[in-house]
């Protein structure tokens, strides 16, 4: 399965970003925690350019915490500063506006100096379908003001917010890009939910979760479905698939002649491991 999303108001929202980032100061760049690199768009190195950027880690509650402390150290390691967050709990959120100013002291410092009372500062977040931008916006502003929903793509404008006294934000549509080079990239955002299933093939993304679970996670897999042995072969596709429908038949998702439905398996598969029912899961490392 070759797995693209690029809707049309993506393309504009790039352009749109490209046309206000002169009246930006500061760019929080929204990463899943459970995949930052697979969840970091490199168009956006090209398009924010040298602003100062604060990368933010959403979804940490949901990320193994061992593997998400190495992509803290790893983008310390580039000279980003980094904040872990859960933005539907609010975790963290706090740090946010102090941090951009941290950020921003060089260029509130000369504005004092030369006699120039410093406005509030202007950022714009940026970040993939589904990474938890509007609900950081609503939690940051103490107001429903940005659209919210579980499915990717429900922002498709722009607008700003004001945050307290001292902070802007400008909120923009997710952005994919126009080709993934690797199709291990649109599994990783596919099994997250950052692409709109119904241009999936749902059990395609599920088979996929189901080997990486047996390969990193096995313990986590055995315990939730009550498996009691999972194949040593990954190359196997009949051994995966034999997995699912263990996981069907325990889930009820039997139909007529005691088949098992594994598109509706793979829905309860996805489901499950998103709302964190196999406990933290991280799908790729530094």
């Amino acid at each position: 399965m070759t797995i693209q999303w690029f809707p049309g108001h993506m393309t504009r929202a790039r352009r749109q970003i490209e046309d206000k980032l002169k009246l930006i100061d500061v760019v929080i760049e929204l990463l899943d925690a459970r995949i930052p690199m697979a969840s970091r768009n490199p168009m956006m190195d090209v398009i924010v350019r040298e602003k100062p950027r604060l990368v933010v880690l959403n979804k940490f509650d949901l990320a193994d915490p061992i593997v998400t402390e190495k992509w803290n150290q790893h983008f310390l390691s580039q000279g980003h500063r980094v904040l872990q967050i859960d933005s539907t709990t609010g975790k963290n959120l706090d740090r946010i506006p102090p941090l951009c100013k941290e950020l921003l002291a060089d260029k509130i410092a000369r504005q004092i100096k030369k006699g120039i009372n410093p406005r509030a500062f202007r950022a714009l977040i940026v970040g993939i379908p589904n990474v938890g931008k509007s609900t950081l916006i609503n939690k940051l502003s103490g107001r429903s003001l940005a659209a919210t929903g579980d499915k990717p793509g429900v922002t498709k404008a722009q607008q700003w917010i004001k945050v307290g006294s001292e902070m802007e934000l400008l909120d923009t549509p997710g952005i994919l890009w126009p080709k993934f080079e690797d199709q291990e990239v649109g599994y990783k955002l596919a099994v997250t939910g950052a692409i709109k299933e119904d241009i999936l093939h749902i059990e395609d993304v599920a088979f996929y979760a189901i080997r990486y679970l047996i390969k990193h996670y096995p313990g986590r897999l055995q315990e939730r479905y009550a498996i009691e042995q999972l194949p040593d072969d990954l190359t196997d596709s009949n051994q995966i698939v034999e997995v699912m429908e263990v996981i069907g038949r325990k889930r009820g998702c039997v139909v007529s002649g005691g088949r098992i439905d594994l598109e509706k398996t793979s829905g309860v598969i996805l489901r499950e491991l998103r709302a964190g029912k196999l406990d933290r899961l991280s799908f790729e490392t530094p």
